[in-house]
């Protein structure tokens, strides 16, 4: 069973929505064309290249999935992550610092951008229902529960081989964090910001993770949070009737049932 479609992505400093018609919503800092989705359409999930808020990071690109599974981008292209027009059969799409991943109906998956850190090397990956993308790391959930995962591990935040059960998995800056089958959530790599304070955490329908932090939408359609709240990130407690949940480097935001959209965090 593949997961809901994103339907709403943060990245460093951009915010994008898909709307009802198809066509997609952006707000933010868009001085690499990380905003420029006017002119898109017929698009059912987007991604937003994730990497931490810092001097030397502020360009990002867009990613978005059309319903006839190709694949729109736009946004900074320096290292080819743009570079996705070719795909076909793509189910789902994830984005993280200069790269793109996209998970193919056949449970391959396919990634382009910058290669050096190991990041894009999924071409052997199989039987994968669920990708995420971190700044430097790519995970996937297979079909069977057991997650992958490729790139840089320092902080093990690669470290996933044990885990299972899985639905869904999320990457940040550092850590990753896994949404198990009976709603509880795993998390692995730097917590030092407390991202990875998550083993509480119960009846979890999504997950999503920022730079420095970590989200959960339980299935009540309250949302939770953990991790560094230098920005009100984690301000969601209040939240109520939310259907999705994304994170960014220091935001967080929150797809109420009427389709509105809750935001915490820097507004910058």
């Amino acid at each position: 069973m593949r997961r809901p479609a994103s339907l709403l992505a943060c990245g460093p400093r951009h915010s994008l929505g898909v709307r009802v018609d198809g066509t997609v919503a952006a707000a933010g800092d868009g001085a690499a064309g990380e905003c420029a989705v006017e002119g898109w359409g017929d698009v059912v999930a987007v991604a937003a290249g994730s990497v931490h808020a810092a001097r030397n990071t502020g360009r990002s690109h867009s990613v978005g999935l059309r319903a006839d599974g190709t694949v729109l981008a736009a946004g900074w292209d320096a290292h080819g992550q743009c570079q996705v027009a070719a795909w076909r059969d793509v189910v789902a799409v994830a984005a993280g610092w200069r790269r793109s991943v996209g998970l193919l109906a056949d449970g391959r998956v396919v990634a382009v951008g910058r290669a050096a850190e190991g990041a894009c090397d999924v071409a052997a990956w199989r039987e994968v229902v669920a990708i995420t993308a971190g700044d430097w790391h790519t995970v996937g959930v297979r079909a069977d529960g057991t997650a992958v995962a490729t790139g840089v591990d320092r902080f093990g935040q690669c470290a996933v081989q044990g885990w299972g059960q899985l639905a869904d998995v999320a990457a940040g800056y550092l850590h990753t964090v896994g949404l198990r089958r009976d709603g509880a959530v795993v998390a692995t790599g730097r917590g030092d910001a407390g991202a990875g304070d998550v083993a509480g955490w119960r009846d979890v329908v999504a997950v999503a993770a920022g730079s420095h932090h970590t989200v959960g939408l339980l299935a009540d359609g309250t949302v939770r949070a953990a991790g560094a709240d230098d920005h009100g990130q984690c301000a969601v407690g209040g939240w109520r009737d939310v259907v999705a949940v994304a994170a960014g480097a220091a935001h967080t935001l929150g797809l109420r049932d009427d389709g509105s959209v809750l935001t915490a965090g820097d507004d910058a």
